[in-house]
């Protein structure tokens, strides 16, 4: 298949963050291209996006119902390939679903859905039509954390015991959504946001990272969440105490009123043979701790890719000493997507290392973490069976 592969987006309009972020990423490799969307709901300004982007009036919708419909109805050489959904949280649902129904494929941003229910309402829709489904939890696209990941479900570490993940943020130390700021307004708003504030915003984040990196599932949490600002009504603050299905213990810290504090994502494992530490603030760097011998420091760049695993190899973009960030981690979970649907197009099979995206089964352990946490919070036992559906 001689072309890229096409790509819509519910959202992202202009001053929107993460929708700049998902364009940027999406374009990076080459193999996407941005043909349409429904980026605001207001028309006018979907209308005045679209132009920003080039697109032609045509392919610029004023709501994401005319975006599926319209796209549906195109020949198969015309219309889009996929959708990516990078609205608020309670715009996830409804576009994905009526996305799935109409044959086409879904990037959805995390948390997957409002609630639970709608994410296995989701995942039953996903299974049923047989298309592919990437939650964009972009911290998984960081070489080192998939070079982490080998260490740690490849046995080098020998048997997880401890696993500790932090997410530390001060932005939203003072009230900021009562001064009209869009990022803050909508998270702090239960009604577009959810049950969780912080929880469901960057907590999400840090519990993905640690199943994904030790392939363990937490079992049974026990978690305290606080308001600290007074007037919000839903959490900026949170600490759990984790037990993971093997017998391990975890702590996960989540924090949005921690003053000076950027975006602090940052993990340690140990098992019974050695430890890791990965930091988000600092991606390219992999610590690894042994008990007989000196600490090693493991790098990302191309000048190391024959020393790593072959997914941090892939990930990898550029030689050794120049920065890859968020946007390239980003971009290897739209690469990885992209090229999965393109031999899926093709009637192929994908490589091993091709599928390696968060998918609608990664959203709905997301969405049942963010409501096992706020049960947990509210109840009086001390801890709270971690469901499995």
């Amino acid at each position: 298949m001689s072309r890229k592969m096409r790509m819509g987006i519910v959202g992202g309009g202009r001053g929107a963050f993460i929708g700049t972020v998902h364009r940027m990423a999406a374009t990076l490799d080459n193999e996407i291209e941005l043909v349409c969307g429904a980026f605001s709901a207001d028309p006018g300004k979907s209308r005045l996006s679209g132009r920003d982007w080039y697109l032609p009036d045509e392919r610029v919708y004023g709501s994401w119902q005319d975006m599926i419909a319209a796209e549906a109805s195109l020949p198969e050489g015309e219309r889009m390939d996929f959708v990516a959904i990078v609205t608020p949280n309670h715009m996830h649902f409804h576009p994905a679903a009526a996305a799935l129904r109409a044959g086409f494929h879904v990037v959805c941003d995390k948390p997957m859905t409002l609630t639970l229910g709608e994410a296995l309402e989701l995942r039953g829709i996903v299974r049923e039509m047989g298309l592919l489904f990437a939650l964009t939890h972009n911290y998984t696209g960081y070489p080192m954390v998939k070079e982490a990941r080998a260490l740690a479900r490849g046995g080098r570490l020998g048997e997880i015991r401890k696993i500790i993940v932090e997410y530390p943020q001060g932005w939203l130390a003072a009230r900021l959504e009562a001064s009209g700021q869009k990022q803050a307004d909508w998270r702090t708003d239960p009604a577009r946001a959810g049950a969780s504030c912080c929880m469901g915003d960057i907590g999400t984040h840090a519990e993905n990272l640690a199943e994904y990196i030790t392939g363990l599932r937490i079992s049974e949490l026990c978690a305290d969440l606080t308001t600290f600002v007074e007037g919000r009504p839903l959490d900026d603050d949170g600490n759990v105490l984790l037990r993971f299905g093997n017998g391990a213990r975890g702590v996960l810290h989540a924090s949005q009123i921690s003053i000076d504090e950027e975006n602090g994502l940052n993990i340690r494992v140990y098992g019974s043979k050695g430890g890791l530490r990965w930091r988000q603030e600092e991606p390219n760097t992999l610590l690894l701790m042994w008990p007989d011998k000196s600490r090693e420091i493991v790098r990302a760049g191309g000048g190391y890719a024959g020393r790593l695993s072959a997914a941090a190899a892939a990930a990898t973009r550029l030689p050794a000493g120049h920065p890859e960030g968020y946007i390239e981690a980003f971009a290897n979970i739209y690469r990885n997507f992209a090229r999965a649907l393109r031999r899926r197009l093709e009637g192929g099979q994908p490589d091993p290392e091709e599928p390696d995206f968060p998918t609608v089964d990664d959203g709905v352990r997301g969405m049942q973490f963010i409501e096992a946490v706020v049960a947990s919070a509210k109840s009086d036992k001390k801890w709270t069976t971690f469901p499995n559906a």
